[in-house]
């Protein structure tokens, strides 16, 4: 049996704890996050360094390998958080090179935050993955806000998400785990008009590949 660490600002990381402890339950799962300095999104790499770094090196004690579930800290300051601790870490970031490859119409949503959104990370990604796609950045800043308060509403996923389909995107990334509590409540709002992505599976399987390798 191994230890996996989650981590998270806030309670998005719980939905990749879920998802990890369904897939591989022989193993120990802990979970931590950061609610009273949450959102991230909105903060200086810096302050997401001082704050996040002293979590995971308590973690590191524990846990065999750390599953960072936050895209903010991954397009951040992930390669500043390899250098300091001492355990695997696998990393979430926005899909978007799934999102390019499974697009028909050229268009592509990243619902992300906005530290994400400015990063030099998600800007490789776009250069590498999404030439010739154009990528729409709608604005969600708040909404992992009112996801932790159990605040958001019907009306405001639809009002974000009805000039992501009308400008054409089919396919849209959910570039941070607090999205992915209201998965359903955007698919709901964007029926067949667009596929919905989250990066859950793929975090699954690359965690069974570094489980093997620590065996």
């Amino acid at each position: 049996m191994n230890t996996i660490g989650v981590f998270d600002s806030g309670i998005g990381g719980k939905s990749v704890a879920l998802a990890i402890q369904k897939a591989l339950p022989k193993n120990k799962i802990i979970f931590r996050n950061d609610q009273e300095h949450m959102p991230y999104g909105n903060k200086t790499n810096d302050q997401l360094l001082s704050l996040s770094l002293p979590i995971l090196k308590d973690m590191q004690q524990q846990c065999d390998v750390i599953v960072i579930a936050c895209n903010t800290i991954t397009t951040t300051i992930i390669s500043i958080l390899r250098q300091e601790l001492d355990v695997p870490l696998i990393a979430i970031e926005p899909m978007v090179k799934p999102a390019a490859k499974l697009t028909k119409t050229g268009i592509i949503a990243v619902c992300a935050t906005p530290a994400t959104l400015s990063s030099p990370r998600y800007k490789v990604l776009k250069e590498e993955y999404a030439k010739g796609v154009k990528v729409i950045e709608p604005d969600c800043s708040d909404w992992a806000y009112l996801i932790e308060k159990n605040q958001i509403s019907a009306s405001e996923i639809r009002e974000t998400l009805s000039s992501v389909l009308k400008e054409g995107a089919d396919v849209i990334v959910l570039g941070c785990t607090h999205y992915h509590w209201i998965e359903k409540e955007i698919e709901n709002e964007v029926g067949d008009k667009a596929l919905v992505i989250q990066p859950e599976a793929a975090i699954v399987n690359r965690l069974k590949q570094v489980l093997k390798q620590l065996a």
